[in-house]
């Protein structure tokens, strides 16, 4: 049964999101000190730039209207390390894939900063940018800096974008494009970053460089937020308050933050 179900995400008001710990493996850091470093981040280097201020918390239950940020053992599609659902209340919720991001040799700090950042920007994964040749680039914060990293109270950080990053006109010199300073362009990318583009309703992804593309391609796909955005895709996905079940597809009404 397809359920018709509205976004929900922010309703204009302060954001709180729920952070759950339902890994049965170590996170590479206590669980707490995580999320702290993660408010950290957010609060002193995303927060300026980006705006949209949250706050995190941990808890075993959240509210009905709290975003969610799950940690769990394996994905439900083996190879992706991330991926947005909605609650049955129409809130965003972002899972990071323990088992599968060590398996992967990268940091569970790492993808969940990744993953904080465009789960803030664009909970509900459905924002373009269009550049002056018509294609249009996925908002996605993280994706083009994506093995790029900083320290914050020694845990490694996700690089992420600035807004200039998706504003298809000429800047003045100087102009920041993401977060270390990597990149020189709207729209570009380092080695180990790739972008989501569309360009006449056809979703691809471009790459970094060959040994990314080759990553990349390695990954099941299903389920992360690139599937979204595809016109075949089949949306996000309902997740049950309680037991945890096979989900349900829906179809997503957009809504506003």
């Amino acid at each position: 049964m397809n359920i018709i179900h509205a976004a929900q995400a922010g309703q204009g008001g302060p954001v709180t999101v729920a952070c759950i710990n339902q890994a049965t493996v170590a996170l590479g850091v206590p669980f707490d000190k995580l999320t702290a470093a993660l408010q950290k981040c957010y609060d002193e280097y995303f927060l300026p730039v980006w705006g949209y201020p949250l706050k995190l918390y941990n808890t075993d239950t959240a509210k009905p209207s709290d975003w969610q940020f799950i940690y769990f053992d394996d994905a439900d599609a083996a190879g992706a390390l991330g991926y947005h659902d909605l609650t049955k209340n129409g809130q965003p919720v972002s899972k990071i894939f323990v088992k599968t991001t060590l398996a992967d040799h990268q940091l569970v700090s790492v993808t969940a900063c990744h993953e904080l950042f465009e789960m803030a920007i664009d909970p509900i994964a459905n924002l373009w940018a269009e550049a002056s040749d018509g294609t249009e680039y996925a908002y996605e914060m993280s994706d083009p800096v994506e093995e790029d990293t900083f320290l914050v109270d020694g845990i490694q950080m996700s690089n992420f974008v600035h807004p200039s990053w998706f504003e298809p006109f000429k800047h003045p010199s100087g102009t920041k494009y993401d977060h270390l300073g990597l990149l020189k362009a709207p729209f570009s990318m380092t080695k180990g970053g790739y972008v989501i583009i569309k360009k006449n309703g056809k979703v691809t992804q471009k790459y970094g460089s060959k040994a990314k593309e080759i990553r990349f391609k390695k990954e099941d796909r299903l389920g992360h937020r690139s599937e979204y955005r595809k016109p075949l895709g089949k949306g996000l996905r309902i997740l049950t308050p309680t037991k945890r079940r096979k989900s349900q597809t829906i179809e997503m009404t957009m809504g506003t933050r």
